[in-house]
């Protein structure tokens, strides 16, 4: 997901969206532990979407207390 779809989501759809890569990357983690994991790639790319999303999130309360 690319930051200019991101800032267009609103903050609730955002923390949904963080929740849910997380549930899917802690499942990510069983599965590259047990060593059933196909696309090790994912993993990697999860936590950049994660920090990514937070990283909207955060530039939109700094945004709120400058204001």
């Amino acid at each position: 997901m690319k930051m200019e779809e991101i800032r267009k989501m609103s903050e609730k759809d955002i923390m949904k969206k963080i929740e849910e890569d997380k549930a899917e990357l802690f499942n990510l983690r069983f599965a590259a532990a047990s060593g059933s994991l196909e696309k090790p790639h994912r993993v990697s790319m999860l936590r950049h979407e994660v920090a990514r999303l937070k990283t909207v999130l955060k530039e939109r309360e700094l945004e709120g207390l400058k204001k």
